[in-house]
C-alpha cells in the first residue's frame, strides 16, 4: 500500500501518459502536488465549518485524518482528498433554528456517517452490481456533471464578484501555467495560479490601495484585497477546540435524507477517478462508500463537521495528471500540520476572493466535463428521454441552484436537490417502460 514505484525518471511524463495511483515522482515533486492538493480543498474544508458555527481549523484537521483512513480503508486504489461536505449545510442550518446546539448538529452529523458507512458495508458485500443497478453510466455521469457545474453559482457569485480583474487575470494564468507549461511546472499550475493571483493582489494592493467591492459578508466596503491581520493575530501553535456529540432524534431525521446524496457524490466521484486512471474500481466502491462514513464519524465524534470525497481535488488530478496516493498522504499530513498551527491555516485562509474565482471557474468546469467522459466512453444514448429529461432537469437545479422548502426554516437545493431528481427521476422513467436497467449505458 505504502510501496510507490517511481514513475520513470521521477521528473518527466511522456505525452499521454499518467501517474498512477501505485506510483510517485520525486518526494520534492510530490510534496509540491501535495501541497496544491491542500489548497484546493481548503477553501471549502474552511468556508463550510464556518457557515454551520463549527471550528474551522478543527475541520482542517479532521480532514487529513479522514483522508488517511480513507486512503487505508480502499487500499490505496482510490486516489482522493476528504473535506468537509457542504451538503449538510441547509440541514445544519435547520437545526440552528429549531435551538440546536453544536454538540446537537454534529451528534446528528455523526448518525449520518454511520449510517453511510452501513450502506457503503452492504455494497461491498453484496457486490458491486447493486450499484451499477442503481447509478448506470447515465446517473454517474450526470452526477459527476452537475457536481462540478453545480458548484458553478460559487464561483460566479461568491468569489468573482469580489474582484473581476484579479479572477480573470488569475484564471489567464493557470491557463498558462496548465496548458503551455511543461513537466513539473506544469503540474502544479493550480497552485502556481493561486501563487500569482496572491502576488498581483498584493502588489494591487500597494499600487493602486484599496478595492471598492463586497466583503465576506456580503456589504461593500473599502478594504485591500490581501488582509493579513488574521495571520498576525493567530498563534503558531494551538489544539482546536473539541466537543462531543449529542443525539437527538428530530436533529437525525432532517440530515437523513442526506445519505443519499452523499452516496451519488461518492460514486460520481469514484467513476470519474477510474475514468481518469483507466482502472477498474468498481470493487472498490462499497469501500469508498464506507469510508466516507467513517471519515464522517471520526471527525464528527470530536465535533468536526461531516466529511466527502472532493471534487476540487479530482480537478486537480485532472490538471497534473498525477494520481499518486502519496500524495494524498502529503495533502493529509500537511492538513493535520495546518490544524495545529493556526497562524498557516489563516495564511492560506486569507487568499482573496478574486484569486479563488479564477481557479475555482477552472477546476469546476474541468469536474463537469469528466461527467461527459463518462458518457463518451459508455456510449450513452442521449436522444433517450428516459436518459435525457432527468439529467437534464437535475443538472439546471444543482446549476440554478433550485430550492425546494421542506419545512419552514429547510429546503433541499442545488447539489443534493439535483441528485435526487436524477436518481429518482430516471428510475421512475425506466419503470414506468419496464426496462431493465442497462449497466452500460444505452
Amino acid at each position: 500500500m505504502f510501496g510507490w514505484k517511481l514513475h520513470g525518471d521521477g521528473k518527466h511524463l511522456t505525452p499521454g501518459e499518467v501517474v498512477k495511483p501505485d506510483e510517485r515522482l520525486s518526494w520534492p515533486r510530490m510534496v509540491g502536488i501535495g501541497a496544491q492538493h491542500v489548497i484546493a480543498m481548503f477553501g471549502a474544508t474552511f468556508v463550510f465549518p464556518l457557515v454551520m458555527g463549527l471550528d474551522a481549523n478543527l475541520a482542517v484537521m479532521m480532514s487529513g485524518v479522514a483522508t488517511i483512513l480513507f486512503l487505508l480503508i480502499v487500499k490505496g486504489k482510490i486516489p482522493s482528498y476528504v473535506g468537509s461536505s457542504a451538503s449538510f449545510v441547509g440541514a445544519v442550518v435547520a437545526i440552528r433554528a429549531a435551538g440546536g446546539g453544536d454538540a446537537t448538529v454534529t451528534g446528528a452529523l455523526l448518525a449520518v456517517g454511520v449510517v453511510l458507512a452501513g450502506c457503503g458495508l452492504a455494497i461491498h458485500l453484496l457486490g458491486v452490481r447493486i450499484i451499477h443497478r442503481v447509478f448506470p453510466p447515465i446517473v454517474t455521469g450526470g452526477v459527476v456533471m452537475l457536481i462540478g457545474f453545480g458548484m458553478a453559482y460559487v464561483a460566479a457569485d461568491v468569489y468573482w464578484p469580489k474582484d473581476p480583474w484579479v479572477a480573470l487575470l488569475t484564471m489567464a494564468a493557470t491557463f498558462v501555467f496548465i496548458g503551455v507549461f511543461k513537466g513539473f511546472l506544469g503540474r502544479i499550475g493550480v497552485l502556481l495560479g493561486l501563487v500569482f493571483g496572491f502576488v498581483l493582489s498584493w502588489v494591487w494592493d500597494v499600487v493602486g490601495g484599496k478595492i471598492l467591492s463586497p466583503d465576506a459578508t456580503g456589504k461593500v466596503t473599502e478594504h485591500f484585497r490581501v488582509d493579513l491581520q488574521g495571520v498576525a493575530k493567530a498563534d503558531w501553535i494551538g489544539l482546536p477546540s473539541l466537543h462531543g456529540p449529542v443525539f437527538e432524534v428530530s436533529a437525525i431525521v432532517l440530515v437523513l435524507p442526506v445519505v443519499i446524496a452523499l452516496i451519488a457524490e461518492n460514486v460520481g466521484h469514484v467513476k470519474a477517478v477510474g475514468e481518469m486512471t483507466g482502472a477498474d474500481v468498481d470493487g472498490y466502491m462499497g469501500r469508498a462508500i464506507m469510508a466516507d462514513g467513517v471519515g464522517t464519524v471520526v471527525a464528527t465524534s470530536v465535533g468536526g463537521p461531516a466529511t466527502t470525497t472532493y471534487a476540487e481535488n479530482i480537478g486537480v488530478m485532472a490538471a497534473t495528471k498525477v494520481y499518486s496516493t502519496a500524495a494524498y498522504y502529503i495533502a493529509a499530513v500537511i492538513a493535520i500540520l495546518f490544524g495545529l498551527c493556526p497562524k498557516f491555516g489563516a495564511l492560506v485562509a486569507a487568499t482573496p476572493d478574486g484569486v479563488l474565482g479564477g481557479v475555482t471557474t477552472i477546476l469546476y468546469g474541468m469536474i463537469g466535463l469528466l461527467g461527459a467522459r463518462i458518457w463518451i466512453e459508455n456510449k450513452v444514448n442521449l436522444s433517450d428521454p428516459v436518459n435525457l429529461v432527468p439529467v437534464g432537469a437535475g443538472i439546471i437545479i444543482a446549476i440554478g441552484p433550485v430550492a425546494f422548502p421542506i419545512t419552514s426554516t429547510f429546503s433541499l437545493s442545488g447539489i443534493a436537490l439535483g441528485t435526487i431528481v436524477l436518481l429518482v427521476g430516471y428510475h421512475l422513467l425506466r419503470a414506468t417502460r419496464r426496462e431493465p436497467v442497462p449497466e452500460t449505458g444505452r
